[in-house]
């Protein structure tokens, strides 16, 4: 057989075990043109048109490598990074002799490194790194004479360094972080003269840095963080190493003084952070005096550690190009120096836990870029300096922990773009400046608690619909709540207790959805215990203790199902409640009918008498006439549905009971019933629109709109509709649609800690059934339907399980049409006028930035909801803070450490090593696809819900088989 038929045939090979190609590339590897023009591949002039480069980088590929890799003799570049190749690296590969770059990185390889690699003697350049890779580094590589770069980063590699690779004379770049390697680094590393770059951070080394190392004059960066290694660094190091612009230690054990830096003219980053470093005492900072002349440095963290002294006035030296400044947990005494104020382009200042004393420093306000500022925790005094309303590009102040004085500048408001202000634990006083607590852009935390502040708490609080927590406990506040606290739709933390408000609980505080801790004890209020608290699902915590609460204590469900959840001692009036609180019994009403609920009409009929007559009668008649107005069926909207009376809605909920209450959402409650049809008892779920909310009557028009016409196996299937009014007059909508036996998906994910029925945890097969259910639906939406509906509130409560754990995409209330022809907005006949919010930490970034509804949205929803299922953590979870949220918590795992964040519920109930090995596999593609669709910009996602369900219905033919 000829040369170059092995090479074809070796590349029909290829292309037969690629089993996903979204762009087609390999579609023109066929009969109709010569190999050497197909997609990706580069043949030579000689040697009889012999393939000697196969660059099929960056296409989405997903699939594994034959062994027929190792016929392609003459092969010289072999790019296949940033695919979703999976399986092993064939061993075959060691055939290629005339290899000179083998680029592997970002797939999903799995299993050990082939030692025969070793054999492919030209190899100049080797990248396996970002993939899943087991086992130890071959120690034959030391062979490799000719090679320049070894990168095998983020994988779940074994074992020690193995000491050979100080053999490879022309290495310039080592790169095996993130890793789980174990023992000291090999002192014949040493040797490796040419080397400039040297990462080994994020694994499990110890012993001490062998001094050789320090004498690899080369380095432009040298990185070893993150492991357990000890000892102390060289006092020469700041000689021997003159070309470092890399230098990081942090996270090791390393203990005694830093040396002397002042020959480091290059250096950007200078990261000797979680360490032991320093004596406490002065001195221990004079090495901030020699990075004066690194004049590149951009970023310096120091702490914690040892250090202690005071920060010197020579810090105004150092580079203007300085964006980090961190030395948190130290022992700094003495004040802030002004100087601070010299490094113009400082982004993050944080300096908390030391023992600073004295003012802050006016001169902060020269710090125009700055984005975060934490000196939390120390003893300064003095007042927050007003000008520090002139850092309008901060995004997190903390001054909590310190002795600060007097009010809260107004001009903290200039601040428009904070997320986090805490100011807790000082001495402040005053009233909340409204310019403040109405800050919108505040969505992470304000802590304004343990001061003496005094007032209301002002009405602009409900400006902060973003907002996760507001603690505003132990002052000296009073009056009542606002209702605009309702408004706080994202609170979840709600701590205002050791006050002195008083009134009852605001009725608007129903809005309260998302609330997981609330605490009002310690202070005045009265009134009865509101029962929509009951219907707080998500709440774990409820503190009305020491109040002057009167009445009965609600039982109709959440926190007040749950003694432990709940604390009400010191309101000496209430009753009633489950058994566990130990209350006494509620008096029962006693007394006549009410005197309003009779008519008395006189015989002897005076003028007067005769006007009241006619007046009940005419209200009567206009009563009737608007009854049966009302229940005239719907024009459009609910044309195609049955529709049923309010007294039969009643009966079918036991009037509307809480025992059946099954759910709450935005605009209205959700009752399990049973609707009786001609002698057959349906089980129904009605979903009651509670109209007093704003949008709730718009919302019931666009679910009607958005179902009307739509039939999928994996949308919730609506029964009927209700449009009429109740027995007191009042308008009264509600759909009612097919029971779902098995709850929400929300409820599986993150179980209640109260509920009662003991669940096992969704499997990976049962997760990724329901995420393809998911997929079909919104692509049954976006792309068969006779109009594109987007979903826009797409979620884990959204999505509703039958007895057989189907999926079924609920809550159109929010739904949106699209017209076909622009792809954009319907006209406004066809499109639903309700304002697009969804809900937060699933609704699409650039609906908060107003742009237009878009499946694009839609994407995105479903990408965080595929992490969700699968690392168990909410996208609002408490550890998502700053820069770090769940589309990038994951992005940092993948592809290596996935397991890590996988929720651990999946393997509960074990399973062998192949098993395992499969399902990281599939694991790996999953959280692919939610990263794909979750990415922040609409232009980085999949295009088409189709290829997400496409895929995903690839990984479970895997999977199965």
């Amino acid at each position: 057989m000829g040369g170059n038929e092995t090479d074809r045939l070796a590349l029909l090979a290829i292309k037969a075990q690629i089993k996903q190609d979204p762009h087609n590339v390999t579609s023109s590897w066929n009969e109709s043109v010569h190999f050497c023009f197909w997609h990706g591949v580069t043949c030579s002039r000689r040697h009889q048109q012999r393939v000697t480069r196969l660059d099929l980088r960056s296409q989405k590929l997903a699939g594994s490598l034959p062994p027929h890799i190792g016929n392609l003799s003459f092969l010289r570049e072999l790019q296949l990074q940033n695919n979703s190749f999976s399986h092993e690296i064939p061993p075959e590969i060691g055939n290629l002799r005339r290899l000179q770059v083998l680029s592997l990185h970002n797939n999903s390889f799995s299993g050990p490194i082939p030692y025969n690699v070793s054999y492919c003697s030209n190899l100049i350049f080797m990248n396996i790194g970002f993939n899943g890779l087991v086992g130890k580094i071959p120690s034959e590589f030391g062979s490799l004479s000719k090679l320049q770069i070894l990168v095998v980063q983020m994988n779940n590699l074994t074992g020690e360094i193995p000491p050979s690779l100080g053999n490879l004379s022309s290495l310039e770049v080592l790169a095996a972080f993130a890793n789980n390697l174990v023992g000291s680094i090999p002192t014949p590393l040493g040797q490796l003269k040419n080397l400039t770059f040297f990462s080994l951070g994020s694994s499990n080394l110890s012993g001490t840095i062998p001094p050789s190392i320090y004498n690899l004059s080369a380095l432009d960066v040298f990185s070893v963080e993150g492991n357990q290694i000890r000892g102390s660094l060289p006092s020469d190091l700041g000689n021997t190493l003159p070309n470092l612009q890399i230098f990081s230690i942090a996270d090791n054990k390393l203990t005694g003084q830093v040396p002397d830096f002042r020959k480091l003219h290059n250096l950007k980053r200078f990261h000797i952070q979680d360490n032991r470093l320093g004596s406490g005492i002065d001195g221990d900072l004079s090495f901030l005096s020699d990075l004066t002349n690194a004049t590149e440095l951009e970023h310096l963290s120091m702490g914690p550690n040892n250090f202690g002294g005071t920060l010197p006035t020579s810090i105004s030296n150092l580079s203007t190009n300085l964006q980090t400044f961190w030395f948190r947990r130290n022992q700094i005494h003495g004040s802030i120096p002004t100087e601070l104020g010299n490094l113009v382009n400082l982004k993050s200042v944080s300096m908390s836990r030391n023992s600073f004393t004295g003012s802050i420093p006016t001169e902060i306000q020269k710090l125009s870029s700055l984005v975060e500022l934490d000196i939390s925790m120390n003893a300064l005094s003095g007042s927050i300096p007003a000008s520090l309303g002139n850092l309008t590009k901060l995004y997190k102040l903390d001054l909590g922990g310190n002795n600060l004085e007097g009010v809260i500048p107004s001009s903290l408001g200039n601040c428009q773009e904070l997320i986090a202000l805490d100011l807790s634990n000082n001495n402040l006083s005053g009233a909340i400046p409204q310019q403040v607590i109405g800050l919108p852009s505040l969505s992470i935390v304000l802590n304004l608690s343990t001061n003496n502040f005094m007032g209301s708490l002002p009405m602009e609080v409900g400006k902060m619909k973003s907002l996760g927590v507001l603690d505003i406990s132990n002052n000296m506040l009073s009056g009542e709540l606002p209702s605009s606290l309702g408004s706080c739709e994202s609170l979840e933390v709600l701590h205002l207790q050791g006050n002195f408000f008083q009134g009852s609980i605001p009725s608007s505080m129903i809005g309260l959805k998302a609330i997981e801790e609330l605490d009002l004890s310690r202070n005045n209020l009265s009134g009865e215990i509101p029962k929509f608290l009951g219907g707080f699902v998500f709440l774990k915590k409820l503190d009305l203790s020491f109040n002057e609460f009167w009445g009965a204590v609600p039982t109709g469900g959440g926190a007040f199902k749950n003694a432990s959840a709940i604390s009400i001692t010191g309101n000496t009036k209430l009753c009633g409640g489950i058994a566990d609180l130990q209350l006494p019994k509620c008096k029962s009403q006693k007394g006549g009918s009410s005197r309003s609920s009779k008519l008395i009409i006189p015989l002897v009929l005076s003028g007067l008498s005769l006007l009241v007559i006619v007046m009940v009668m005419s209200y009567f008649f206009l009563c009737s006439s608007r009854r049966k107005r009302k229940e005239i069926p719907l024009s459009t909207l609910a044309s195609n549905f049955l529709q049923v009376s309010y007294a039969t809605l009643l009966r079918a909920t036991d009037e509307f009971s809480s025992a059946n209450l099954i759910g709450a959402g935005s605009f209205g409650s959700v009752y399990k019933g049973i609707l009786d049809d001609n002698d057959k008892h349906q089980l129904v779920a009605v979903k009651v629109f509670n109209l007093l909310r704003h949008g709730a009557s718009k919302s019931f028009m666009a679910e009607c709109e958005a179902l009307r016409n739509i039939r999928h196996r994996n949308l919730v299937e609506i029964i009927t509709a209700c449009s009429s009014v109740d027995f007191h007059g009042n308008d009264f909508m509600a759909l009612v649609y097919k029971y779902m036996d098995r709850g929400s998906l929300e409820e599986w994910l993150h179980p209640p800690t109260e509920i009662e029925e003991v669940r096992e945890a969704l499997n990976l097969e049962q997760r990724l059934d329901i995420a393809i259910d998911v997929a079909c639906a919104l692509d049954y939406l976006h792309n068969h339907c006779e109009t594109p509906i987007v979903h826009c509130d797409l979620k884990p409560s959204n999505v509703l399980l039958d007895n057989e754990m189907t999926g079924h995409v609920s809550d159109f209330g929010l739904a949106r049409f699209l017209s076909q022809q622009t792809g954009t907005n319907a006209s406004e006949n066809q499109t639903i006028s309700i304002g697009i919010k969804g809900t937060v930490g699933y609704a699409a970034p650039e609906y908060g930035m107003g742009s237009e509804v878009s499946t694009n949205g839609d994407v995105y929803s479903f990408g965080i909801l595929l992490l969700e299922m699968f690392a168990g953590k909410r996208p609002t979870d408490d550890m998502f803070n700053g820069d770090l949220n769940l589309h990038t918590f994951v992005k940092m795992a993948f592809p290596n450490r996935v397991m890590e964040i996988v929720d651990s519920t999946l393997f509960e109930g074990g399973t062998n090593e192949r098993r395992v090995q499969k399902l990281e596999v599939c694991l790996n593609s999953i959280f692919r696809i939610g990263i794909e669709c979750s990415a922040e910009s609409p232009t980085d996602r999949l295009k088409n819900i189709s290829d997400a369900a496409s895929e995903l219905h690839s990984i479970r033919d895997v999977l199965h088989g």
